[in-house]
């Protein structure tokens, strides 16, 4: 454990603004947004007095319990919340596919079957490039459409469409109305059939 320690240690002590600082040097951004939030390198002591580090820290940790939670019900939701908070940060097809849980809302929602896994990587990356924008997964608005269309196929893939449905349906009330041309053809219906 020492050197997980001295690991942090150093990407604290650097901080992230310089190119060379260790956390910029890092393949996992994980490390970088979380020298960024405790910037010990700029702020000193006080680094812990900003609310960037308070609540943005506590805000992470809820999101991330809240889709453990959630995903306990119903791996769908999970994924789906995973997705939304992850993709935007992502700037290649690649770095998609190389997280199992982007890449999994990437195959369900583009009706990829799990075998296409086994096909070469960069054929797989070309076609999906050739399916979305990797640009639109910053767009709020298109990030919602595509996390849309994966729920959409997750459900009807796991037969978990229908799951809340009556109970939407007995607590609701019901109104249901009638047109006029309606109950004069059911007057002179004939239920003996016709003579």
């Amino acid at each position: 454990m020492i050197y997980a320690k001295a690991f942090m240690r150093k990407v604290l002590a650097e901080g992230v603004d310089g190119r060379n600082s260790f956390a910029m040097q890092l393949s996992d951004t994980r490390f970088r947004d979380f020298a960024e939030s405790f910037n010990f390198a700029r702020y000193g002591a006080t680094a812990t007095a900003f609310d960037r580090a308070q609540s943005g820290t506590v805000d992470r940790f809820v999101r991330i319990e809240l889709e453990k939670k959630a995903g306990q019900t119903d791996e769908g939701v999970r994924l789906a919340m995973y997705f939304q908070r992850k993709a935007p940060e992502v700037t290649s097809i690649y770095g998609l596919m190389g997280d199992a849980a982007l890449y999994k809302v990437l195959q369900t929602a583009l009706g990829l079957p799990p075998a296409y896994s086994s096909v070469d990587i960069d054929k797989q990356a070309a076609f999906i490039s050739s399916k979305i924008d990797i640009g639109d997964l910053q767009s709020p608005a298109k990030l919602e459409s595509f996390i849309e269309r994966f729920t959409a196929r997750w459900q009807a893939a796991n037969g978990s469409a229908g799951q809340g449905v009556p109970q939407v349906t007995l607590s609701q009330p019901l109104l249901v109305t009638f047109d006029n041309n309606l109950l004069l053809s059911l007057q002179s219906f004939n239920p003996g059939g016709l003579r």
